[in-house]
């Protein structure tokens, strides 16, 4: 099972279209609301839990710091790391003794690790806003790459907190990843995110 994180790569697109009217001024507040928020989450760790479509599940521990730098250690017994200094993201997988690059804006997260995050920009298009009793869903999607699926960020209400989001591929298959135990932080260590292609370590405590 591929790490919510990476793009999808299928080919028919099953998601949302986008609205048909302009965000009213009520959705054009709460959108203010959340950017002012992401952009105030400099630096953050926490663990987190991986539901993919099959209902199988992975866990891990995630660091995140903008812009453009993550890490996310996948728990045994099959360890995947991804980790991104800024512009490509590294996927290792122990397993296949397999090693990728690709461009961290093509990935769900480059939304979330942007410089300067705004969900409703030139580079990504809401879809849909659902108001549920304690939170807010948001699903996006990339501007002029609809086709390769949906991002849908599942907000706290009180208080504004990110506690997951829905990876959406082509294909219509869902994976979730939630947040748990988050904690904000200052700068976070260089060595976070570097990867050593001889050596990939965990930096657990």
């Amino acid at each position: 099972m591929l790490p919510a994180t990476l793009p999808a790569q299928s080919r028919a697109a099953s998601t949302p279209p986008p609205l048909s009217a302009p965000l009213s001024a009520n959705d054009q507040t709460l959108i203010g609301q959340i950017d002012s928020y992401l952009n105030s989450q400099s630096a953050l760790t926490a663990n987190f839990l991986q539901v993919a479509d099959d209902g199988s599940t992975r866990t891990g521990k995630a660091w995140m710091e903008r812009p453009g730098r993550m890490r996310f250690e996948y728990d045994s017994p099959d360890p995947q790391l991804l980790v991104s200094g800024g512009a490509a993201l590294v996927y290792h997988d122990p397993a296949l003794n397999q090693t990728t690059t690709i461009p961290l804006g093509s990935t769900p997260l480059g939304i979330l690790l942007a410089q300067h995050v705004a969900l409703d920009s030139g580079d990504s298009q809401i879809t849909k806003i659902d108001r549920e009793p304690g939170e807010y869903d948001i699903t996006l999607v990339r501007r002029g790459k609809a086709a390769l699926g949906s991002l849908t960020l599942v907000f706290g209400a009180n208080p504004l907190e990110l506690r997951q989001w829905v990876v959406t591929d082509a294909q219509g298959h869902q994976t979730r990843v939630s947040l748990y135990d988050i904690t904000p932080s200052g700068p976070l260590p260089e060595s976070l995110f570097q990867y050593s292609l001889s050596a990939p370590t965990s930096h657990r405590n």
